[in-house]
């Protein structure tokens, strides 16, 4: 198929530029993925330009590297072509894949900071209510509730100490999962306690002891 330029809009590029664009080899990158995807696709400029919606001279300005399309529109390109761009770490060439999107959002419904760790302390009482009476009724309102207590520590030198001892998580949990982990501390919690009563049969608990 025959290359079309627009010797028009192409009036304002420098000489380098056209004579890359026109003769010289691609060296990959942004522009040659571009190129790649068009002869995928087996169209001119023109034609991926009314696929996209889009000028026939803004593609020409991505093959070229004068500007690059936004990531949402690279996305657009590479599922046009049938193609799955990957993220691969540098030393090990193990696939990255970006943070879930199902991820635990705080009592406000906003994400967690990406850079920290989430840990599960139990269930959600508010500031104070530790050392009422109400502790024990906050604590099954949110058990009922499904609403967890999440912590995670602001400070740099903490969460070293904590990834040294329990590793990095490679991501957020959801919501479902944090809830699962407060379940099974109540359930680790009544198993300690079944022990002790097991241990010191003389010993007498309030009633609710176990579940409290």
């Amino acid at each position: 198929m025959e290359e079309e330029f627009d010797w028009v809009r192409m009036s304002d590029w420098s000489q380098a530029e056209v004579a890359w664009y026109v003769m010289e080899p691609f060296d990959g990158g942004v522009p040659g993925l571009v190129r790649r995807i068009r002869r995928i696709l087996d169209v001119s400029q023109r034609g991926l330009a009314a696929i996209l919606e889009v000028s026939q001279s803004v593609v020409a300005r991505w093959e070229t590297g004068r500007t690059s399309p936004r990531v949402s529109v690279l996305q657009h390109l590479l599922g046009l072509a049938g193609l799955k761009a990957s993220v691969r770490e540098g030393e090990t060439g193990e696939e990255m894949e970006p943070m879930r999107d199902d991820g635990a959002r705080d009592r406000a419904g906003r994400r967690y900071p990406a850079h920290v760790d989430l840990t599960v302390k139990g269930w959600w009482l508010p500031r104070g209510a530790e050392s009422t009476a109400d502790f024990l009724l906050w604590r099954r309102i949110s058990r009922q509730r499904h609403n967890p207590a999440v912590r995670f520590h602001t400070s740099r030198r903490l969460r070293w100490i904590d990834r040294l001892l329990h590793g990095q998580p490679v991501d957020h949990p959801a919501d479902p999962q944090l809830v699962a982990e407060a379940v099974h501390l109540d359930e680790v919690r009544e198993a300690r306690r079944r022990r002790i009563l097991e241990e010191s049969p003389w010993f007498r608990p309030p009633t609710g002891w176990l579940t409290a």
